[in-house]
């Protein structure tokens, strides 16, 4: 991407944009709708598998390396289970419905505390989800935050309308993400952790880590995690 939004997203995202592994990645950084979505999930391989009392969605080369770790975390006396029943694949719809969560009750709020126009927090709301992304963030530039405790960028609570890595089927939440263990089990068949606001969120890259640096991606180390994302 070339406009500032779009960088913006790359750099949250932009990771899975070098998943190889039989990964197939989309050819842009934000889906603009269902149609974008539908038309681009149903041009991949998915396979569907159920995990306790939830089943999840994943592109098959995904799901068929988090078999081989689950296995392998399980010979080793560990656990590898998706955290909710949205922990993989997502529809727009889905993630429509987490921005708006923050950003219905972030207008709200700052209308409330004679920060911004009424007239204009309705122009915003009535906005299609794609054009109020651009529209949020200039907001934010302002301070006007709209992460749920309204103290952050919205991008560290939701990702915005259309660029969710979930979208890809190539990503999915982990409840036991705060093992080391697990972590390199995970590493060791190409999944990381490429998006630091998102602790349990995992990225198939299905590549070995020490091919990641080549590819364009940086290691940074936060909290006692690595994490991989786009060297812009």
């Amino acid at each position: 991407p070339h406009d500032s939004v779009g960088i913006r997203i790359f750099r949250e995202y932009g990771a899975m944009f070098v998943a190889g592994g039989g990964a197939v990645v989309p050819g842009k950084v934000i889906f603009k709708d269902e149609k974008e979505v539908q038309d681009f999930q149903s041009r991949v391989e998915i396979s569907k598998e159920v995990f306790g009392i939830l089943e999840i969605e994943l592109q098959s080369a995904a799901m068929k390396a988090l078999k081989k770790a689950i296995t392998e975390a399980e010979n080793n006396g560990l656990k590898i289970s998706p955290k909710e029943s949205d922990s993989a694949r997502r529809s727009y719809a889905d993630t429509v419905a987490l921005w708006e969560s923050r950003v219905t009750p972030g207008l709200i709020h700052w209308v409330n505390q004679r920060k911004l126009d009424f007239a204009e927090a309705i122009r915003i709301r009535n906005l299609q989800p794609v054009e109020q992304i651009p529209e949020i963030f200039k907001l934010e530039e302002k301070r006007l935050f709209f992460a749920k405790d309204l103290s952050k960028s919205i991008i560290y609570s939701v990702a915005p309308p259309g660029t969710s890595q979930h979208l890809s089927m190539l990503a999915l939440d982990i409840i036991e993400h705060k093992d080391p263990r697990v972590r390199s089990i995970l590493a060791k068949y190409g999944w990381f952790q490429t998006v630091i606001s998102d602790l349990p969120h995992f990225t198939y890259l299905g590549i070995d880590e020490k091919d990641l640096p080549g590819l364009g991606l940086k290691k940074v180390n936060n909290g006692g995690r690595s994490f991989w994302i786009p060297q812009i």
